[in-house]
């Protein structure tokens, strides 16, 4: 098949719509099929390029930067100030790059490519151009939906009374997007029931649950190399509370900081990596600074490559505090790595982390639950070795070669009705 895969979000991006949409890619160049990317160009110009890794071919719309979301690639500046005020994000140099009046080159690139079928993964500008371009040339349309409204809103910082009615216009169109294609997918049961709240029976179109899976091959249980201790400056023999992911608003790691304060005074020994980068970081460090505990926690900052697999094998427990996930990659890495998770009942967590099983739950927000779950697994070896075993165990049911082979399957379904309509 010939496969366009659509985003607005993309690597070298690192987050759940960009991790995916490039492995989906990889996965499909793989197993044979013709394969292209169309996203933003991250300089601003438009480019065809090959991906240096896999081979496929990355459609790159010209863009420009918006200036109120960090790009997830370069670090976030520091915070500026004019007259003694901080300035809003808006100021910062770091954005997100948008494609906003991009059809020209959508429809140049898709007239040369001829796709089969296309597979947009976010309800952004690039999909509209994709949508308008998919009924013109009566191209099959498959959508997937990676996030929830406040995945966004709680970036921009809306006030609270805005918040609520956003949020509600924001789920409204993000329904609307997969109404347009011709089958939907979204990581997790919970994600999908939240979206769509009523039965999905009288929904237009089929919306499938299907893991973003992850690659089993590349995150498995082992011992890190030495190297990797004295390269990121990571202590050895310590007890390591390890978090991988965006630092940012909607992650809520202001309570993992108060709860890591917690363990901290239980267990002095302990330290906190935190690999990742976001607008929220300097929140963070002024919590751990406050309670004079800034050696003991290491921010690593972006790390992509096979240097992460091997961090995850530094850690002993995983936590993450976040109540907007759909499903999380992160932590479907942690537990292929064979780390004890806490997280918080929120999102789709749950469909990951079994409490009890291989890590635990707290209430969303509840900073002495998530330091009391932390303290519980590093206190006891033979808890941590249980719930390291169920953690690699689960992780098996979500290894991305079944969700490729389940995707060729929805493309041929789709491609299969419409002949049978013709």
């Amino acid at each position: 098949m010939k496969i366009v895969i659509s985003s607005d979000i993309y690597y070298p991006m690192i987050n759940g719509v960009a991790v995916f949409s490039r492995n989906l890619a990889a996965g499909l160049k793989k197993r044979g099929h013709q394969v292209m990317v169309v996203a933003p160009s991250i300089t601003g110009d438009f480019c065809i390029e090959k991906d240096p890794e896999y081979g496929f071919m990355v459609a790159r719309l010209s863009s420009m930067r918006v200036h109120v979301y960090p790009d997830q690639i370069n670090k976030v500046p520091d915070a500026k100030s004019f007259l003694g005020l901080k300035l809003p994000k808006l100021y910062y140099k770091n954005g997100l790059n948008v494609s906003l009046n991009c059809y020209s080159e959508v429809r140049q690139v898709l007239d040369d490519f001829e796709p089969d079928i296309i597979h947009d993964q976010t309800p952004g500008p690039v999909a509209l151009a994709v949508f308008r371009y998919a009924k013109k040339h009566d191209i099959p349309l498959v959508s997937t939906d990676h996030a929830y409204p406040d995945n966004l809103t709680q970036q921009l910082k809306l006030p609270k009374p805005a918040k609520k009615p956003i949020n509600s216009m924001m789920n409204k169109y993000f329904v609307s997007f997969l109404k347009r294609s011709e089958y939907a997918t979204m990581p997790t049961e919970q994600a999908v029931a939240d979206l769509i709240p009523n039965k999905r029976k009288p929904f237009k179109v089929p919306v499938e649950a299907l893991s973003n899976g992850i690659d089993l091959s590349r995150f498995a249980k082992g011992q890190p190399n030495k190297e990797i201790y004295d390269k990121y400056k990571i202590p050895r023999s310590k007890p390591i509370v390890l978090y991988v992911g965006r630092v940012d608003p909607e992650k809520s790691l202001d309570v993992l900081a108060e709860a890591f304060v917690k363990v901290a005074k239980k267990m002095p020994a302990t330290q906190l990596v935190v690999v990742g980068d976001g607008t929220a970081r300097p929140k963070l460090e002024s919590i751990l600074e406050k309670a004079n505990l800034s050696e003991q926690v290491h921010f690593l900052g972006r790390v992509i490559g096979d240097d992460l697999p091997q961090i995850y094998r530094t850690g002993t427990v995983f936590a993450i505090t976040s109540k907007t996930e759909t499903q999380s990659i992160v932590l479907m890495e942690a537990m292929a790595s064979g780390l004890p998770c806490v997280a918080v009942k929120a999102g789709a967590v749950h469909e990951l982390v079994k409490n009890n099983k291989n890590g635990y739950l707290a209430n969303p927000d509840d900073v002495n639950g998530v330091a009391r779950n932390i303290l519980k697994i590093l206190d006891n070896s033979k808890l941590r070795e249980r719930m390291s075993k169920e953690s690699a165990s689960l992780a098996e049911r979500h290894d991305i070669s079944h969700t490729l082979t389940r995707m060729e399957e929805i493309y041929q379904q789709v491609l299969s009705n419409r002949e049978r309509e013709l």
